[in-house]
């Protein structure tokens, strides 16, 4: 799968690629953030009929977020986010959507940075570029989904477009899902009382009492399968029901950087993330999970290693006698890091917080993610990019009354961790 970014120019316009000579192309457009069940039924439905028709697939994936781009503008006299932007509020990165769509088998993705001056030009003028420049004969969209300047591209007026013009075809797919739910428009994360995965609050309501939350809280309604719900659960603690609408563990991803060595020293190592990390990180607390080493950093941790990959080797050196082709091991796809059993991955209790047990004596308050792979294995990871996965929610921080009683528990996360994971 090839990915090719493009930016418009000042005037919103793209110099758009020649993407087959002699194939047409059916493709989706979409931000896709999390690339929860309902995109990837999108993208099931183009890899379907591209198949079909002998076509290309290709899925459009608009960055930033056009919600996050047009809030900014609203906020900073039509300026387009600056460039460096952290949007925290992401589920995913391009990079992490992208790879789910390349195992979905999507031949071509394209990653358009969302600018106001593209966001100016009507839904007429876009769709007139993709069938003129990218060959697209088929447009596959969920039923809510809206494009072009104000939004006016409705799949009502795409239709439209589609009969009048008679260039390319509209195929609209039911992503609705189990339908829709309550979503608070506004909303800080708060972390869950006792320990266990807690209950999505609004299981437990009747009408009457999610009809009065809602009002209070001045919610929004959303598809249960939506980026916004997801975003919600995890603000809760509610990884299992977040991995239900994703059909997999959310995830973040980031590097490993050197930390204080405490871990190390009371003999539970851990992997300290960097600050910056790609994905939505949940809400502070103890979590059982999973930690995939995606390979050193100076080779992009992407999808392969290279001779400075130590843990590469090993595994490799371990798995040799099973009948594996050892030098695909040595050279692993983030697919085969990802994937069960892989020697890559590892069982983990997962913390996130600010260490509250030594924050009075080091006076640091940082928030960070801290894995603890429940391994015997000796993992050299600084440098490297990991994948940490969310199974459940144990606990939220607690301040322990020292180090002996920070042992204990972390013994008790790990445990817990080996038994959630399947892993003991």
């Amino acid at each position: 799968m090839k990915i090719t970014r493009l930016t418009p120019d000042d005037n919103g316009l793209v110099d758009w690629p020649t993407l087959s000579s002699h194939k047409r192309v059916v493709m989706t457009i979409g931000v896709f953030d999390g690339m929860h069940k309902g995109h990837q039924a999108l993208v099931r439905r183009v890899v379907e009929l591209a198949k079909k028709t002998d076509s290309l697939s290709v899925a459009m994936i608009l960055d930033p977020r056009p919600a996050l781009a047009h809030t900014y503008a609203n906020e900073h006299d039509g300026m387009d986010l600056p460039e460096g932007f952290v949007d925290t509020q992401a589920l995913s990165s391009v990079e992490q959507r992208a790879r789910v769509m390349g195992e979905l088998g999507v031949d071509r993705v394209l990653v358009l940075h969302y600018t106001m001056a593209f966001a100016a030009k009507s839904f007429r003028f876009f769709l007139g570029q993709m069938v003129g420049k990218l060959g697209m004969r088929t447009l596959v969209l969920g039923q809510d989904a809206a494009m072009g300047a104000n939004r006016k591209g409705d799949i009502k007026a795409i239709q439209e477009l589609c009969e009048a013009t008679r260039v390319f075809e509209l195929d609209v797919v039911d992503d609705l899902g189990p339908g829709y739910t309550w979503v608070p428009s506004h909303f800080e994360p708060r972390v869950p009382e006792g320990t266990g995965e807690p209950q999505d609050p609004r299981e437990t309501m009747n009408k009457a009492e999610l009809r009065a939350w809602s009002k209070q809280n001045n919610c929004r309604k959303v598809r249960v399968w939506s980026s916004s719900n997801v975003r919600y659960l995890l603000s809760q603690g509610c990884v299992k029901a977040a991995a239900e609408i994703l059909g997999r563990e959310h995830a973040v991803e980031g590097t490993v950087v050197h930390g204080e060595q405490r871990g190390r020293e009371i003999g539970f190592p851990t992997a300290n993330l960097a600050q910056m990390v790609e994905g939505y990180v949940p809400v502070d607390g103890v979590y059982a999970g999973w930690l995939v080493d995606m390979g050193p950093i100076d080779n992009g941790g992407s999808d392969h290693s290279g001779s400075g990959d130590d843990n590469a080797k090993d595994a490799a050196k371990s798995t040799a006698s099973s009948g594996v082709n050892a030098a695909n091991l040595a050279s692993p796809s983030a697919q085969m890091r990802m994937a069960k059993g892989s020697p890559w991955r590892w069982p983990a209790a997962i913390s996130i917080g600010t260490k509250p047990t030594y924050s009075d004596e080091t006076g640091i308050n940082e928030r960070v993610i801290e894995p603890y792979c429940v391994t015997d294995d000796w993992l050299d990871l600084y440098d490297h990019k990991v994948r940490v996965e969310f199974t459940q929610f144990l606990r939220g921080q607690v301040k322990f009354n020292g180090t002996d009683e920070l042992k204990t528990a972390l013994k008790d996360y790990a445990d817990q961790t080996l038994e959630i994971t399947g892993a003991k």
